[in-house]
């Protein structure tokens, strides 16, 4: 099973982030996933890749935050 590795080959990664190995693929090459080759493989840690997606939920919930606070302001 995928989430019980800590290392996981990009198929395994993909499946865990529910993303296709083509998205994945994408990520990696545009820098935007943490990620690191072993041989010529490309390799992910479970622990990096779940600090990534907490930090991106966190951007998220500020942005949301900004909007939202823009909104009752352009309200006002």
């Amino acid at each position: 099973m995928a989430d019980s590795r800590e290392v996981m080959n990009i198929r395994q990664a993909a499946q865990y982030l529910g993303v296709s190995p083509d998205t994945l693929y994408k990520y990696v090459n545009e820098q935007k996933i943490p990620a690191f080759k072993l041989g010529n493989r490309w390799r992910f840690k479970k622990s990096r890749l779940d600090q990534w997606m907490e930090e991106k939920s966190a951007e998220a919930d500020q942005k949301r935050t900004r909007k939202a606070k823009a909104a009752s302001q352009a309200a006002t």
